[in-house]
């Protein structure tokens, strides 16, 4: 079977050439994702590492769903900070409020120079659609 690529309409708008998402073997891979709102595309980014990071999460997740998939589906994140020292434990806060604590996924957190349209957060993640007979 080839891979799907994924791109909806609804979802946020690129700010480079990729797809939402790419499917295979029943592996999703999201492209990272950045703090701006689907709805207002061009609105300035929320203030503070936080409400970005809320921000990114949400728009991960509106791309998971429109796959009818879930933040139960998340088997690895990538996260990228731009102001890694001043910003992890916050981040981390806000981060672990969109997860059951026994069903964390694997992670990896870097600090980056830069992202793309000045944000602090990006997050990338792949997740597993259920086999039959899977819940």
């Amino acid at each position: 079977m080839a891979p799907k690529f994924h791109m909806f309409s609804n979802g946020p708008r690129p700010v480079a050439p990729f797809s939402h998402a790419v499917e295979d073997d029943g592996w999703v891979i999201l492209t990272g994702q950045m703090p701006t709102d689907p709805a207002a595309p061009d609105a300035p980014l929320p203030e503070g590492i936080a409400a970005q990071t809320r921000r990114v999460m949400d728009n991960l997740l509106l791309i998971l769903g429109e796959l009818g998939l879930g933040a139960e589906h998340i088997v690895q994140c990538r996260c990228f900070l731009t102001a890694f020292e001043r910003d992890y434990a916050l981040f981390n806060e806000t981060y672990k409020s969109y997860f059951s604590p026994e069903r964390l996924p694997a992670r990896t957190t870097v600090g980056v120079t830069a992202l793309a349209v000045g944000a602090l957060v990006e997050i990338d993640l792949i997740a597993r659609r259920p086999q039959e007979g899977e819940s």
